[in-house]
C-alpha cells in the first residue's frame, strides 16, 4: 500500500519539485496550500509572497500538471495567533522576531501536520533545503542540506521528535541549481520562478507600518542615546530598528554608529561604535532539543545566531535545571547578538537544538 504524503505547496519551484519527486518515488501525493491571509484584500495577498493568491494559482497549476489532488486549507486563526501576533508583540517589546520559525513550528508542523494525519496521511513534506536523519539512539534530527547557501535548518530547530517522524524533505539532497533542472526537465511551469525574499505578510518590508495597522496605534518617537544615556537625537519608533543596524538612522556623526541596544520600556534606542556590537557571551531561553535530549556545561558545538551567520564554535557554560535556559561562550567574538532572534546549535552538521536569544 502506498504511503500518503501531504505536500505544502507554496507555488514556488522547491515545493513543486518536492511534490514531483515524491510522486516519482511512489508516494500517494496530495498538494495543499495554506491560506493564512486575514482578509482577501490584504496587501500582498494577491501577488508575491509564499502564500498569496498568485502562489495558490501557481500551486494549482503544478498539481494539475502532476495529476495530484490539490486543496487550499484555511489556517488564518493559527497564523494570526502564532505568527502575526507574536511578530507584533516582539517588535513592540524591542526584540527582533523570526516569524518563519514560528510559522514552521506552530502552523506548518502543528496545524498542517495534525490535519494531514487526521485525513490518513503518513507524512507532510515541504520544499525546505534540509535533511532528516534517524540517529543510532533512535532520535530524529535535521541535518544540513546539500545546498550549503540555501540551507534552511536554522529555521527548523524547534520541530519535535513526533513532527520529524512524520516529515519528508525531498529537496534536501539537491542544490538549488539541480532543483531548477529537475523542474525544467519535468516541464513544471515554475522552473524559473524567482525565490521569495520578503516576509510573506509584509511584502513591502514596511514592518513599522504593518505593526501600526495591526495595533491601531501610531509609533511613538523617542530618543537615540549613547551607552551612558546622553541624548543624541530622536528616533521614529523602536520597531524601525534592530541591533546591528547602521543605515536609516537619520543622524550624522562623522563616523559609523550602530544600534547596539533597544530599551522598549524607556522607548530608547542605544547607539554606539562597532566594537560595542561584539561579544563572546550569549544567553538563550525557550530552548528546544533535537539531536540531544539536553545539553550540559562543557559541551562543545557550533552555533548560528542568525540565518545568514556562518556559525562560530562555542562552549556551553551554564544550563538551567529544566534545560530551558542556556548560556554560551564563543571562541571568537560574534557581531550583533540580537534579542528575539534564534541561536541554533550544530554538531557535525546535525541540529542539536536551539533557543531564543535574550
Amino acid at each position: 500500500m502506498k504511503k500518503k504524503a501531504v505536500v505544502g505547496m507554496s507555488g514556488g519551484v522547491d515545493s513543486s519539485v518536492a511534490a514531483y519527486l515524491l510522486k516519482e518515488q511512489g508516494y500517494e501525493v496530495i498538494g495543499v496550500t495554506m491560506q493564512i491571509w486575514q482578509a482577501d484584500d490584504t496587501a500582498g495577498a494577491r501577488e508575491g509572497g509564499c502564500c498569496g493568491l498568485s502562489a495558490i494559482d501557481d500551486a494549482r497549476r503544478v498539481a494539475a500538471q502532476l495529476d495530484i489532488p490539490y486543496y487550499v486549507m484555511n489556517f488564518r486563526q493559527d497564523f494570526q495567533k502564532h505568527v502575526i501576533d507574536y511578530f507584533v508583540s516582539e517588535y513592540c517589546s524591542g526584540r527582533t522576531p523570526n516569524p518563519c520559525i514560528a510559522c514552521n513550528r506552530y502552523v506548518k508542523w502543528e496545524a498542517l501536520l495534525q490535519r494531514s494525519l487526521s485525513i490518513g496521511a503518513d507524512y507532510i513534506a515541504t520544499g525546505h533545503y534540509a535533511q532528516i536523519a534517524r540517529l543510532p539512539d533512535g532520535r530524529y534530527a535535521v541535518r544540513q542540506s546539500a545546498a550549503v547557501k540555501k540551507d534552511q535548518t536554522y529555521a527548523l530547530y524547534s520541530l519535535t521528535q513526533e513532527q520529524l517522524r512524520h516529515t519528508l524533505f525531498p529537496a534536501g539532497a539537491y542544490t538549488k541549481e539541480q532543483i531548477r533542472q529537475i523542474a525544467a526537465q519535468a516541464g513544471l511551469k515554475v522552473a524559473a520562478k524567482p525565490d521569495s525574499q520578503e516576509i510573506c505578510f509584509v511584502p513591502d518590508n514596511d514592518y513599522a507600518g504593518f505593526i501600526s495597522r495591526e495595533t491601531g496605534r501610531a509609533e511613538q518617537p523617542g530618543c537615540f542615546v549613547s551607552a551612558d544615556g546622553t541624548v543624541l537625537g530622536q528616533h521614529k519608533g523602536i520597531s524601525h530598528y534592530t541591533v546591528g543596524q547602521r543605515k536609516g538612522l537619520g543622524l550624522a556623526f562623522g563616523k559609523p554608529v550602530f544600534v547596539t541596544q533597544i530599551k522598549a520600556a524607556a522607548n530608547e534606542v542605544v547607539l554606539g561604535p562597532h566594537e560595542d556590537l561584539m561579544t563572546v557571551h550569549l544567553q538563550a531561553q525557550q530552548v528546544c532539543y533535537m539531536a540531544r535530549e539536553r545539553l550540559e556545561p562543557g559541551q562543545r558545538m557550533m552555533a548560528k545566531i542568525r540565518y545568514s551567520h556562518a556559525g562560530e564554535d562555542c562552549t556551553v557554560t551554564e544550563v538551567s535545571a529544566d534545560g530551558s535556559s542556556i548560556c554560551l561562550q564563543f571562541d571568537r567574538s560574534v557581531r550583533a547578538v540580537t534579542p528575539g532572534q534564534a541561536v541554533v546549535f550544530y554538531e557535525d552538521g546535525y541540529v542539536l537544538g536551539g533557543g531564543t536569544i535574550v
